[in-house]
């Protein structure tokens, strides 16, 4: 297992920063996933990492030692492509022991780690097929085991599962994620779907514009995000104005919504103003004239199997997203009231 460590990374293509001075530092055996909309930088880092580009500016440090003017190949790293990169006139054997032959290894012994390897990818029966006769989650296999055997220091996984059909990225999800805690190896993870991000890692990066806008445990990232576009990209977010006000020693939000406590840690004072962050989940609907609701009217309703999203509007015009378990039974028009969670609220923005 490495470390990792980013030091001011960064790298200009035609006048622009597509990694801007991004620093950065992944643990032994650590799962971290870069986060963010097509064009962010967070590929173009993984380029960096890897050494298939050149940074302008910037270190990369592999347990102390700077790789960054090292050709890819004398960096000890697997790398697994969204493409998968398999040698199509090549068997899923003859792809495994490939990175092993021209690393010279005896035949002997190349012939025990694919053993070892097709065991641990789960293809044991199928070492003998060709890609062409694989599924794609088939595929994605082979392309870790390849990237596995050569045992490396650090493995990058450049959107693999954007190829695959939804249901078998879910499973793929949990293959790769158990596979990496097994082996135990650093791995850095790129993706722009944020339920992979969550799911999968111990840490997500998001970045934005070639800059790390936050990096935290995924529960952090979620509950607690650095800002409104954080907050934007990671699920569905309903920010409310509120104004801050002391109850015994706490800091309270006053929203359309009701008072509820403000998270700590937030450096804020009475009196001014904030904005707060409420996620879909956190509301409930109820019937129009029950006891201690906000009365809301359904605007549009989005049915997606095990919950549906519902906006409403509230009566100041306020626009807000409701996650609900199941089909639900309201309709669009309908008067409905609104409940809000008694948990704690987080500032998203001053004003």
């Amino acid at each position: 297992m490495t470390q990792l460590v980013i030091e001011g990374l960064t790298k200009w293509f035609g006048g622009k920063a597509a990694v801007d001075a991004v620093s950065l530092s992944i643990d032994d055996g650590e799962f971290v996933s870069l986060l963010g909309p097509s064009g962010c930088g967070k590929s173009t880092t993984l380029q960096l990492i890897a050494g298939f580009e050149q940074a302008d500016a910037g270190r990369i440090l592999f347990d102390g030692e700077d790789v960054a003017p090292l050709p890819p190949e004398r960096r000890d790293l697997g790398m697994v492509f969204q493409s998968y990169a398999l040698f199509p006139h090549m068997t899923v054997a003859q792809n495994l022991a490939f990175g092993l032959e021209m690393r010279r290894v005896g035949k002997v012994e190349i012939r025990k780690r694919v053993d070892r390897a097709l065991e641990m990818v789960r293809l044991s029966e199928m070492a003998d097929r060709f890609p062409r006769a694989l599924s794609g989650g088939q595929q994605q296999r082979v392309a870790l085991g390849r990237a596995l055997i050569i045992e490396p220091r650090i493995l990058l996984l450049d959107e693999p599962l954007a190829n695959l059909d939804a249901k078998l990225r879910d499973e793929m999800r949990e293959f790769i994620v158990g596979l990496q805690r097994r082996v135990g190896i650093t791995t850095i993870f790129v993706t722009h779907d944020q339920s992979e991000a969550m799911t999968m890692s111990d840490r997500v990066v998001v970045m934005f514009d070639g800059r790390v806008a936050q990096s935290g445990a995924p529960r952090e990232i979620y509950e607690r995000p650095a800002g409104m576009e954080v907050a934007n990209f990671i699920g569905q977010a309903n920010f409310l104005p509120a104004t801050i006000v002391a109850d015994e020693g706490r800091l309270m939000a006053r929203t359309v919504l009701g008072v509820r406590e403000l998270l700590p840690g937030t450096g804020l004072e009475p009196g001014g103003t904030v904005s707060v962050l409420i996620r879909p989940e956190a509301l409930t609907l109820a019937g129009a004239d029950d006891a201690g609701v906000v009365q809301a009217t359904v605007d549009s309703i989005s049915y997606s199997g095990n919950f549906t999203l519902y906006r409403v509007r509230l009566p100041r015009g306020e626009m807000v997203n409701i996650q609900a378990p199941g089909p639900g039974r309201q309709a669009r028009g309908d008067a409905v009231g609104l409940r809000l969670a008694l948990a704690p609220l987080w500032p998203i923005g001053i004003g």
